[in-house]
């Protein structure tokens, strides 16, 4: 029998309704909308009345903090409601949650959930706004309007599929019937390569073709998979006369003659393809890509390091790759930008390393502009870049991925279609990745996810162009992501002996099966009915193209198969042999016994029909356009200085996206050098980022840099300028973060609009490599990777010509500087690269200024540094000003230099008694200010008025324009500080408690959970400390691993001294809370009482961190010290105020020294400390409050500045009670606290000043010692 239950959050918790009414009422304005309520809905089956009772109020609802209603809904007089679900086959983690968090208290049930969000609207509403309001709240590609009506079952009857068909008459279509069968089977490739395909199976097979044959040709040629644009013949090239076309033309010629230089007389087509990567061709047979890491396996750009570990050096490999999702993530903005990290992390990870930190770049219209403005056939601007941002930071968080740089580009082409990338970094031992071609008899291992529906046609669906009709046809094609997954496969190829059991790895991206496997050996037989599902009802196509996220291809000797699939076990991963190697020279599948796909590989091999195309430059002014699209437009005619500023300050180019940043973890792994946001304001963007190599063991002082360079204005006014900055821009902002620009490797990421016949539109990217590779060449700097989408076009409107520059180089964690003005009275220098009357760089001087700013950051003599992107010297000087505080006054400047982007050039900051002539002789640099005491920004120039704003004038200005789509601040304190007086605990008495015995080296136990992701960062604090640390996988593949491993981890506890529940999402955080699934394994009676033993009789200690100090509270362990049924008068933490994710560096006091865990500080120390969570809202009833101040158990307090309890959010990320971040059982031996104490290391977050570490593992070993 179905049950049915409601839940919906108490007044004052219900942040997710108060975010929805007020975006509702900003975006759609209904008359007469007075409220709204979110209620979400549970139907299940398969569970008795006494499982749903346990359930009720441990995990689909907190008492806390949440109303529930059985059954039915309360009436609500002059409201109307109604429900969204997703749609049949769309994975629900909070539904998957929900069942796994039954069968935790009952591992005897089959649970079944289904969710939906009822969305109640008080007051009373036009039936137009009412479906205006259904359509702003629903996405057709994912998801539906729900019955409001309770079902009699829950189990989704699937039909039993058609075998697969065979397209008779295929071979002899005419050419009339050949146009409706493209068009109606929806195929992307084009007419003349299905006409070769007829030709291959009507002349070299004989026979008719297969539906699956088809579908897997069209995908496998894609242009997603084959880069078919990038691929086509240039075969016939024009320049019309005039500056700019010439220029383009010399730049040809060169690359002309580098070609000549690499092939000699080897015939190779004129590419795209060929231009972007020429430059690394060129420059390693020159012999200047001596680091290069070549194989046969192509996952990501890989390059050979030494690194420093403990002060030996180890040979290491470091991948990096950049990714785009722009399709999905245009029609499923969560979706899409969730799956295009996922998508980004599995290529270096398929290399068999680590990914360890990201970078998102982005590009939206305004997303401030009215939804009635939104064209049909779009989803809102503003829908986009939220739901983007959240679907991105929501992977990122959960696998737990530094988050290093974040920054959305607004240019109204991206209208057309938005641009989500993601580029990711990873590194391991070169000893961990075994290479070996595949031989005869080698077996294929699908690990991972399982497969659906989601991502069917994704490839084809990302080489098309966008129409009006693709929001509602295109769904199956997003991909649906399921991160805690992933990170079970990035820590089963982090195991020595299972990744060097790998011969050859792909990762399941674009074209699933179809590609993933058929990539991996020239002759090749897969089995689809191995193929694990996620429900049952697809069909042979469908398993064969599903591009169903979190899957990775292995091969493997027959012999080690059987071991590798027990490591993946071991891991709580699902593996299977679905496939094998053969000799035979054919690609086939089979399903149900009956051969679906048979192939030759040389035809598959072919890639389609060689496509031809032309080529025109035209002489349209580029060069001057260049030089003015430096400049805003509506700024260059502003005559009043201080007007011109404001608009710079206010531009959404150049102004604060404090708000967008926050939202992604940037210091998990414990590897982070620099922070996004610099300085003790944590203000100052970061220019790229920094993170130190992730060793499972010992201490590195190596280090990765990342940056990017992309300005779409200029890009627009001209492709081959726009390029060449990129590529300049990118090698600069690794200069002025303290690498040495000579080391640094490139990857390029191109998306241009759909190519036509008009030989223009292929100028654009044309002109654009050829730009790239000018600057290769005179910088020496190769691109040995990249990623292209040519499908930038919706009806008759087009992207920007994008080509991203993303450069990355190794150096010294210790050397790494950032762009925070550090000191008062210091001298400010201008390091300019000039141009010619071409608007292209001084090559060579740039190269002299680049090698002196090697040599003096290396030598520690730069203080700060930063580039001169849009909005000039102004903007950048702004941007080192906040994060500290300290102010600027400029002189000696031009009025022309002062807004216009200088790429090449940088600000730098070094001491005030500095010999600057001697430092930067031979550059070409002068002095122009200093920095100031006084929060400010001074700016006198020749032949304009001086200009002056005061801190809190730029903020105000600096601050606003995001505001409304991405808030760094509550509504309520929106435009001042939270100024609540907060009570200053201290608590000075340390109880006197020992273990009842000794032990030199204490066992620490660390469960980690489907979505726990601190584990290692724990585990390696610990060691650091002295401790024997042993993880704890929980395996919850079938009920038999769950059983086992629920009485291995009580057999655990009970031998260990130390049980920590590390951060992390399990379960992801759901249904709709945090830590349920943790909760649910320690309510199970012998894992409790082991807990329990070791608390009272044992004396042991416990520590939960973020998610474990949810997971303790939930429980009861804090305050009370026990495990304990929750009622309402429970404390509990819930979500953060402001409503969304909060990562950053805040201050915590210490208040109580009496827990053990504190026995390494004194009431009063303050510590900078990294916070990383939705939920950290600590909340309790005034009685709970009073216990815990009398009982010296609250024990640490956020704190501002001036080490004052705050409620503020600068200081308070929360808003929690009392300005709580930690608590502690009675006698102080369980310890539980929102920030992420165990994220501590040397160099880590340079560019933000304080205390870093709180000896709580140094002072939880001791304890036993």
């Amino acid at each position: 029998m179905v049950k049915r239950i409601y839940v919906e959050k108490k007044e004052g918790f219900d942040v997710e309704a108060r975010g929805l009414l007020e975006d509702i009422r900003q975006n759609l304005g209904p008359k007469g909308l007075t409220g709204l309520r979110v209620i979400n809905r549970y139907d299940m089956d398969g569970i008795t009345d006494e499982i749903y009772a346990r359930a009720k109020h441990t995990i689909f609802s907190e008492p806390a903090i949440d109303h529930t209603y059985d059954e039915a809904l309360p009436p609500m007089p002059d409201s109307v409601f109604f429900a969204v679900e997703y749609l049949p086959g769309q994975y629900d983690q909070r539904a998957d949650s929900a069942e796994q968090c039954i069968r935790l208290i009952a591992s005897e049930s089959e649970p079944e959930v289904r969710f939906a969000r009822v969305i109640v609207l008080e007051g009373g509403l036009a039936e137009k706004d009412l479906d205006a309001i259904k359509n702003y709240c629903i996405n057709p590609v994912d998801s539906r309007e729900a019955a409001l009506a309770k079902p009699q079952k829950l189990a989704l009857e699937s039909e039993i599929p058609a075998d697969v068909a065979v397209l008779s008459g295929f071979v002899d279509m005419a050419a009339e019937e050949l146009d409706i069968f493209r068009n109606d089977m929806g195929l992307a490739m084009s007419r003349a390569d299905l006409d070769f395909v007829l030709d291959y199976f009507k002349n070299e097979e004989k026979r008719n073709p297969t539906i699956t044959e088809i579908k897997v040709i069209d995908t496998y040629w894609s242009d997603h998979c084959r880069h078919t644009t990038f691929n086509t013949n240039l075969n016939y090239i024009s320049f019309d006369e005039g500056p700019y076309p010439q220029l383009v033309k010399e730049a040809f010629e060169e690359y002309l003659s580098m070609r000549k230089e690499v092939y000699a007389d080897r015939e190779k087509d004129i590419s795209l393809m060929d231009i972007a990567c020429l430059g690394a061709k060129y420059l390693k047979k020159n012999g200047l890509l001596s680091d290069l890491d070549e194989s046969e396996e192509i996952n990501a750009c890989s390059i050979k390091v030494k690194a420093k570990i403990d002060g030996r050096d180890e040979d290491w490999l470091v991948m990096f790759k950049n990714e785009t999702h722009n399709h999905p993530t245009e029609i499923e903005p969560f979706g899409g930008a969730a799956t295009c990290l996922g998508g980004a992390i599995r290529d270096p990870l398929s290399g068999r390393v680590y990914v360890y930190q990201a970078m998102r770049v982005t590009g939206s219209g305004d997303p401030r502009k009215p939804v009635k403005d939104t064209l049909p056939g779009k989803l809102p601007q503003r829908k986009i870049t939220i739901g983007a941002a959240a679907g991105y930071s929501s992977y990122g968080n959960q696998i737990g991925l530094a988050t290093g740089q974040v920054s959305e580009i607004y240019h109204e082409g991206y209208i057309a279609k938005r641009m989500e990338v993601g580029a990711v970094i990873g590194a391991a031992p070169a000893e961990y990745v075994k290479r070996k071609s595949p031989s005869c008899g080698d077996v294929i291992i699908l690990v991972g996810g399982r497969t659906g529906r989601d991502g069917c046609g994704g490839a084809t669906g990302s080489s098309k162009e966008h129409t009006e009709e693709s929001i509602n046809i295109c769904g199956a094609e997003v991909q649906k992501g399921n991160p805690p997954v992933e990170r079970n496969i990035q820590r089963l190829f982090r195991r020595k002996e299972a990744a060097g059991l790998i011969k050859k790895c792909n990762d399941f991206g674009a074209g699933g099966v179809s590609v993933a496997i058929g990539e991996l050996a020239d002759s090749i037989d897969v089995e689809l009915d191995r193929v694990l599902k996620k429900y049952e009802g697809l069909d042979g196509t469908e398993l064969a193209i599903s591009e169903s996220q979190e899957r990775m291809a292995v091969v493997v000797s027959a012999s080690d198969a059987a071991t590798f699939i027990q490591y993946a076990d071991e891991e709580n991963l699902e593996a299977v042999a679905v496939a094998t190697v053969t000799d035979t020279g054919r690609f086939r599948m089979k399903w149900r016994n009956t051969c679906i796909l048979d192939l030759s590989r040389e035809f598959l091999n072919t890639n389609g029909v060689r496509q031809e195309a032309e080529v025109a430059i035209k002489n349209y002014e580029n060069i001057k356009a260049a030089a003015a699209a430096l400049e805003i437009t509506e700024a260059i005619d502003e005559p009043d200085i201080r007007k011109k500023a404001e608009i710079y300050l206010g531009d959404l180019n150049c102004c604060s996206q404090k708000g967008l940043i926050e939202r992604f973890d940037s210091t998990i792994g414990a590897g982070t050098v620099s922070m996004p946001l610099g300085g003790s304001c944590q203000m100052s963007p970061a220019v790229g980022m920094a993170a130190k190599l992730p060793v499972l063991y010992g201490n590195t002082e190596t280090a990765t840099l990342m940056t990017y360079g992309f300005d779409p204005f200029l890009s627009s006014a001209s492709p081959f300028h726009g390029a060449m900055a990129a590529v300049v821009d990118s090698a600069t902002k690794i200069a002025a973060m303290g690498g040495n620009y000579a080391n640094i490797r490139l990857s390029f990421q191109e998306y241009f609009e759909k190519m036509t016949e008009n030989p223009e539109s292929w100028g654009k990217p044309f002109s654009a490599l050829l730009g790239a590779l000018k600057a290769q060449k005179e910088l020496e700097l190769p691109a040995i990777g990249g990623k292209d989408s040519m499908s930038g076009t919706f009806m008759d409107i087009h992207v920007p010509p994008t080509l991203i520059s993303f450069a990355v180089c190794v150096t010294e964690a210790s050397r790494v500087i950032s762009t925070d003005f550090k000191k008062k009275g210091s001298q400010i220098i201008l390091l300019q690269a000039d141009k010619d009357e071409n608007e292209t760089v001084d090559f060579a001087q740039y190269r002299a200024n680049m090698s002196k700013m090697a040599e003096l950051t290396s030598a520690g003599k730069i203080l700060s540094a930063n580039t001169i992107g849009r909005g000039g010297i102004f903007i950048s000087t702004v941007k080192m000003i906040v994060g500290n505080k300290i102010g600027a006054e400029l002189k000696n400047l031009r009025e022309d230099e002062i807004f216009k982007a200088m790429y090449g050039s940088l600000i730098l900051e070094v001491p005030k008694d500095a010999a600057v002539d001697e430092l930067f002789a031979g550059t070409n640099y002068r002095k122009i200010g200093n920095t100031v005491p006084k929060g400010e920004l001074k700016i006198e120039a020749d032949h304009c008025a001086s200009l002056n704003f005061s801190l809190e004038e730029i903020w105000a200005c600096w601050s606003k324009p995001l505001e409304s789509v991405f808030p760094a601040r509550t509504s309520d304190h929106r435009n001042k500080e939270d100024k609540t007086k907060i009570e200053v605990l201290s608590w000075t008495q340390r109880l006197d408690i020992k273990p009842l015995t000794r032990i030199s080296k204490p066992r620490v136990l660390i469960p980690v959970f489907p979505g726990t992701n601190c584990e290692i960062d724990s585990k390696k604090a610990f060691e650091k400390a002295g401790g024997e640390v042993e993880l704890h996988i929980l395996r919850n593949l079938t009920q038999h691993s769950l059983a086992e491993s629920i009485r291995e981890l009580e057999k655990k506890i009970r031998q260990s001294q130390i049980v920590m529940i590390p951060g992390g999402f399990s379960g992801g955080d759901e249904p709709d809370g945090s830590a349920k699934f943790i909760t649910a394994v320690f309510r199970n009676p012998a894992v409790g009482d082991a807990i329990m033993e070791l608390i009272d009789n044992r004396e042991g200690l416990m520590l939960g961190i973020c998610n474990g100090f949810q997971a303790l509270i939930k429980l009861g362990l804090v305050p009370y010290g026990k495990i304990l049924d929750t009622d309402e008068e429970f404390p509990t933490l819930t979500y953060n105020k402001i409503g969304r994710h909060q990562s950053k560096l805040i201050k915590t006091r210490i208040a109580s020294v009496k827990s053990p865990w504190m026995a390494g500080t004194s009431v009063g120390d303050i510590h900078t400390i990294p916070v990383s969570h939705g939920e950290g809202r600590f909340i309790a009833n005034q009685e709970v409050i009073g216990e815990l101040i009398a009982n010296g158990q609250i024990a640490t307090q956020y704190v501002d500045f001036k080490g004052r309890p705050s409620m503020d959010i600068n200081y308070n990320p929360n808003y929690s009670t009392l300005a709580i971040e930690g608590i502690t059982s009675p006698d102080g031996r369980i310890l539980g606290k929102m920030g992420h104490s165990e994220r501590i290391g040397q160099y880590l977050y340079k560019n933000v000043d304080g205390s870093k570490d709180q000896k709580i593992f140094e002072s939880g070993i001791k304890y036993f010692i």
